[in-house]
């Protein structure tokens, strides 16, 4: 990987019972994956570690923290930002409906077994079923 690479950075952000917080992107042109229910997280800032911008991203997005998240691995976006996106892990049992979001269109928890419904991009929904597959060792 070079410091050139475009780098990214998401959160996997699960509840006391394991559902999991996902963001309803804006369905507007000129973004990755318009419509898509995602995760929050986004580009790595020139000079930015994954770790601070995972910390600035949830910030900026929905004012909430990333203390205690772990890094788990990496997967590339291909076919949306092209982006070496780090997958973080962590859990928050707040209300998403409280938050005040600046991107997007809303938040909300979904039980594991809703998500095959949902339009999710494609290495959202393989890092998501890592993680389940592994019952959130983490």
């Amino acid at each position: 990987m070079t410091s050139e690479e475009p780098q990214g950075a998401v959160a996997l952000i699960f509840d006391d019972v394991g559902d999991l917080l996902l963001h309803l992107r804006d369905d507007i042109p000129g973004i990755s994956w318009p419509g898509y229910w995602s995760v929050l997280g986004g580009g790595c800032d020139p000079g930015e570690s994954p770790r601070a911008a995972i910390e600035r991203e949830l910030a900026e997005e929905a004012g909430l923290t990333a203390d205690g998240f772990v890094e788990l691995f990496q997967i590339r976006d291909e076919f949306g930002s092209g982006q070496l996106i780090t997958f973080f892990a962590g859990r928050w049992t707040g209300r998403p409906e409280r938050l005040i979001l600046s991107e997007g269109v809303e938040l909300r928890f979904f039980p594991p077994q809703r998500l095959p419904e949902l339009r999710i991009p494609p290495y959202i929904r393989a890092a998501i079923n890592r993680v389940l597959a592994h019952d959130n060792a983490w």
